[in-house]
């Protein structure tokens, strides 16, 4: 198992994709150890203002401090960029040259032969930043996968400003006021895009089939699992053959599509009805349903990850024209 781990790991084109995964695991540990440690200071802070104690040095302030000029004598030193950040960033650029110059010494560079029509690679894989979008191929029709949902991730990233109503977290780093916004980001990025691109370095093999860690490469293997729709799949966990018809997955697949968008937000609107309201009077009906849109558009790829490698559920809707 580990062989074959490392194997596929210590090739020129993946080790640094290893790297930047180890970079991204310990720069997101050290950005929560942060926030918290953040927290913790506020909270301390806000504390001793209750009491009536005088503010400690170091406390971290918040907008109210800034808004009024009696306070800014606790504001923390400002330090300028120059020279002493443009100091750190000139040493970190010569550090990596000097480890790009000493890398290029053992390790040879990933080229290959100049490419043919007659010999293609098996399996052919986009550069490591769109592994996401072509894994995502396999889940989705390419339509979807390679146009709407990109689109709808710099749409979601375009509209941000105008979703986000917490005025808290502004010129500070928490997490305890931002606990959504900074879950929803790990969540989408760390947990989503990070793993697809983690499956497509380490999990796809010849004829982009999966593979899990560890297990032997087979050129010659072939797709063992039948993959079904999903009305396929309630027929037969159900027993009911008629499930199996065009017409009842069509019926089927629009109704579980919506289904899962109006269930998805018209239950947490009741959450916040009834625990805290103030938080819809803030966002709107609007704000609230483009949120809701986008958040569970995000949760689709999970969710079809899961049922296409446990319970081999190809599509949900199936139609002449596209698939979902």
């Amino acid at each position: 198992m580990w062989h074959n781990i490392w194997k596929i790991a210590s090739k020129p084109d993946n080790i640094p994709i290893v790297g930047m995964l180890f970079l991204v695991m310990f720069f997101g540990v050290l950005s929560f150890y942060l926030a918290l440690k953040n927290d913790r200071i506020r909270a301390a802070a806000a504390s001793r203002r209750k009491e009536g104690q005088p503010k400690a040095k170091g406390d971290v302030v918040d907008v109210i401090d800034i808004m009024y000029p009696e306070s800014e004598q606790g504001l923390p030193k400002k330090i300028s960029c120059w020279p002493h950040l443009v100091k750190l960033e000139f040493i970190c650029a010569i550090a990596v040259m000097a480890l790009l110059m000493f890398w290029s010494v053992p390790i040879d560079a990933p080229l290959e032969e100049p490419s043919s029509p007659a010999l293609t690679p098996n399996p052919s894989k986009a550069p490591w930043y769109f592994l996401g979008l072509q894994d995502m191929l396999v889940y989705f029709d390419p339509w979807i996968a390679g146009v709407v949902l990109p689109t709808f991730i710099i749409l979601g990233l375009m509209v941000i400003p105008y979703m986000d109503v917490n005025p808290k977290g502004s010129g500070y780093y928490t997490f305890r006021e931002r606990k959504f916004a900074i879950l929803t980001y790990w969540f989408g990025f760390f947990v989503l895009w990070v793993i697809e691109i983690v499956i497509g370095t380490f999990c796809r093999g010849p004829g982009w089939m999966f593979f899990w860690p560890g297990q032997e490469w087979d050129p010659h293997r072939v797709v063992a699992e039948v993959n079904i729709n999903f009305n396929e799949f309630l027929a037969n966990a159900t027993g009911m053959a008629g499930l199996k018809s065009a017409t009842a997955g069509l019926v089927i697949g629009i109704g579980t599509i919506l289904g899962y968008y109006v269930l998805g937000m018209a239950l947490p609107y009741l959450w916040l009805m009834r625990r805290n309201p103030v938080i819809l009077e803030q966002l709107g009906f609007i704000r609230f349903n483009i949120v809701g849109f986008l958040f569970w558009t995000m949760m689709a790829l999970p969710i079809k990850i899961v049922l296409r490698l446990i319970f081999h559920v190809k599509y949900i809707l199936v139609t002449p024209w596209f698939n979902i």
